[in-house]
Formats: structure tokens, C-alpha cells, sequence
């Protein structure tokens, strides 16, 4: 699995991942909403962490450099 995302892509993805899992553990917390932010935020940390987006790749976006072959 190659990586499609970019370093700021990764930044902004963890970043949002951590304000979605407190909100939906803290203040939306047993609720349909709480539930789906925790959802959401799980994707985005999964995504973040491994720098591989399945969306990305059907859309055939790429946010990270190409290496360059030698």
C-alpha cells in the first residue's frame, strides 16, 4: 500500500481527529452524534497515522511528493 497523503495532510487529519474524539466522548457522549464524531475521528486518526487514504486513491488524489527513482 503506497502512501497518497501528505505531511500537512497527516497534521490536519490528527489534529481534527483529536477535537472530534473529545467532542463526541465528552460533550455529545452517548449520543447518536457522539457516537458517529467517535466514528469519524477513528478514520481520521487511522488515516493520519498510516498516510493512506482509500477515498483519495479512487479519486486519484495525491497530496504527498512522488520519490524520486534513481
Amino acid at each position: 500500500m503506497e502512501t497518497n497523503v501528505g505531511s500537512l495532510d497527516r497534521l490536519i487529519r490528527l489534529v481534527l481527529a483529536s477535537v472530534l474524539f473529545y467532542l463526541g466522548l465528552f460533550l455529545y457522549s452517548g449520543t447518536a452524534l457522539g457516537i458517529g464524531l467517535v466514528l469519524v475521528g477513528g478514520v481520521l486518526l487511522v488515516t493520519g497515522l498510516i498516510g493512506f487514504c482509500g477515498l483519495y486513491r479512487l479519486l486519484g488524489i495525491r497530496t504527498n511528493q512522488p520519490k524520486s527513482q534513481l
